[in-house]
This record gives C-alpha cells, sequence and structure tokens, in this order.
C-alpha cells in the first residue's frame, strides 16, 4: 500500500487446464473482483495488457459465446459497483505486472507438450 492508499495486490492460482487465453484472462478478473468485494474493496481500477478482452468489457460486448457468460457476470460487477474501472495497459508501459507474472510462472512446474 502506498501514501494514497493504493494496493497492488497479485495472486497465484489455478485453474483447469483451458486452452484461450481471453477465457483465462476473464476467468482471473472474475476471481480478482471477488476477492475485492470479499475483502471490502469498493473502488478498484482494474489494468491490464489483454486488450481485446478490455474492449470487450467496454462496450459490454457479451456475443461471444466462449466467454459470454463470465463477461455477463463481470459486466454485472462494474453496473453494480461504480468505483470499479478497468483500463489498457500496453505490455511494454506494464513492468511491475510483467514482473510478478514472471515470478508467479516460476512458481509452478513448467511441462512441455513436445
Amino acid at each position: 500500500m502506498n501514501h494514497a492508499k493504493e494496493v497492488l495486490f497479485a495472486i497465484g492460482m489455478q485453474f483447469q487446464p483451458v486452452e484461450d487465453p481471453m477465457v483465462v484472462e476473464l476467468l482471473v478478473l472474475r476471481e480478482a473482483i471477488v476477492w475485492c468485494l470479499d475483502h471490502g474493496f469498493t473502488v478498484m481500477r482494474f489494468e491490464g495488457d489483454a486488450k481485446v478482452v478490455i474492449e470487450k468489457i467496454a462496450r459490454g460486448d457479451t456475443s461471444d459465446n466462449r466467454v459470454g457468460a463470465v463477461l455477463e457476470e463481470i459486466l454485472q460487477y462494474f453496473v453494480v459497483h461504480s468505483g470499479f474501472n478497468i483500463r489498457f495497459v500496453g505490455r511494454r508501459n506494464n513492468k511491475v505486472a510483467h514482473l510478478v507474472a514472471h515470478k508467479v510462472l516460476s512458481l509452478y512446474q513448467t511441462i512441455s507438450l513436445f
């Protein structure tokens, strides 16, 4: 937590094997939202480098059959909680997230399929 009471939070978790990166991004976002709400946070800024996911949320686009249900759930959180916002931060400008992701990945055994 910094002087402005901002918190950078990262957590590692395992999901069932999912091959679609968009599904993974949305599941992670949903888990982050639930965790924040469970811990009393009412104002949150979510930042990510998954531009397609963030654009779908910004447009309220739930037409994608692969992710429509999870998107609808996430959009409901944003409707009910006006203190939530999300923005795109390109990978080049998001060094902290890159370092955290790299560290989390190093905690799990990597399996080569080839």
